[in-house]
């Protein structure tokens, strides 16, 4: 694979010619079910032939070095096997040693560092789980490599455990478990609560997936994510008075949701609340519609996802909404919101692949116009989750 070539000269040229190991692991869109993931919730993510390719040789010390060709400005950066903590100095490669630290304090230890060359295929802030994509990738080649016999779905905890505690993010499950167990061609239905979860064929017949990234960065940690959790677990203390057994705002329908409102008393996290709800019972809508080849309603459902995702949870912003309501103008355009955490990031849209190319035009113009720069556009194929690549 000519990836794995480029980066086997950037990985002599930076760490000294040794026998590597080749591991691919994918970024995520989610379809829909947009900010239930942690709220007990169900998602519908997949995950996509854009990743991050690693090359990776063992070291007979503790050290390990990591190079990125996307940030060749950062350098290689090292650090210990043993005892890590969150580290400014390391960049984006604290994704990697918070990994590192994670498994180490769940009793599975590294004995030898390793050389990395990372290259990622997605593109930086787009809202494609990067990140978990890089710890989902660690774990697995940790797995490897030690012999610790974790499955997947272990490796999938742990790696969500990184980004809360190491790096400071109150993520959800949903990005690690796409990019660890996602299968060609399917997308996940995953209940966030139980982590009970079913492949279902994304039956696309002449549609195409496209990711358009607004090009706006973000940052998870500084954004008003942590403030929405927040919100929401205000929000479903109040309606435990009503409700003592109530764990998750999404195990409500949305007519018990309709009687216990009143308990909450800001209109703000009651709005908060009602999009948990309502966007839970439409990704279990949606999802039963795309099983009845009905791509129709699945793509109004999208629609309907990112207006609440725009009024009642308030994480879109002009750049987002730019994108939905002129992708809703094109024919040829099933359905189109934002994914991702928001705040920036990209919409996914379905469209007839007779349409993209003129879906591509109307959406440059139109954005360029309203806000000064250029959208980028994405065709993504859905991938298998994160594995060692054989020769």
């Amino acid at each position: 694979m000519k990836i794995f070539e480029d980066m086997k000269k950037t990985f002599d040229a930076k760490f000294g010619a040794a026998e590597t190991q080749k591991y691919f692991s994918p970024g995520r869109v989610n379809c829909i079910g947009e900010h239930v993931d942690y709220l007990g919730g169900h998602v519908f993510p997949c995950a996509l032939t854009l990743g991050t390719y690693a090359l990776v040789a063992p070291r007979t010390d503790n050290k390990s070095r990591v190079y990125s060709m996307n940030m060749a400005d950062k350098g290689v950066i090292e650090f210990e096997m043993s005892g890590l903590k969150y580290n400014s100095a390391y960049d984006w490669a604290n994704y990697v040693a918070g990994t590192v630290a994670t498994l180490e304090q769940a009793g599975y230890k590294a004995t030898n560092g390793f050389d990395i060359v990372i290259y990622g295929t997605l593109p930086a802030g787009a809202g494609l789980s990067s990140s978990a994509s890089l710890e989902v990738l660690t774990a697995v080649i940790l797995n490897e490599n030690f012999n610790f016999n974790l499955d997947m779905v272990e490796m999938v905890k742990l790696s969500q455990k990184a980004e809360n505690e190491f790096v400071g993010v109150n993520c959800g499950i949903m990005d690690q478990f796409a990019v660890g167990m996602g299968k060609k061609d399917c997308a996940i239905l995953l209940d966030c609560n139980t982590l009970e979860y079913r492949y279902s064929p994304l039956k696309l017949d002449g549609c195409s997936l496209v990711i358009t990234n607004t090009n706006k960065p973000h940052s998870l940690v500084t954004s008003a994510y942590n403030e929405r959790r927040q919100q929401c677990e205000h929000a479903l203390a109040q309606l435990q008075q009503g409700k003592p057994d109530l764990k998750a705002l999404c195990a409500l329908t949305k007519e018990e949701f309709a009687e216990l409102k009143k308990y909450i008393n800001d209109p703000i996290e009651q709005l908060r609340a009602q999009h948990a709800v309502e966007e839970n019972q439409r990704t279990l809508e949606a999802v039963e519609a795309l099983e009845k080849n009905d791509l129709k309603k699945f793509g109004q459902l999208m629609k309907d996802s990112h207006v609440s995702l725009c009024e009642k949870y308030d994480v879109t912003g002009v750049e987002l909404d730019t994108l939905a309501e002129l992708a809703w103008r094109v024919d040829g355009c099933i359905g189109s919101r934002m994914t991702g955490a928001g705040f920036g990031g990209s919409t996914i849209s379905i469209v007839q692949d007779d349409a993209i190319e003129e879906f591509k035009r109307y959406l440059e113009n139109g954005y360029t116009k309203k806000i000064g720069y250029a959208p980028s556009f994405y065709v993504a194929g859905i991938a298998d989750g994160t594995h060692r690549v054989k020769d």
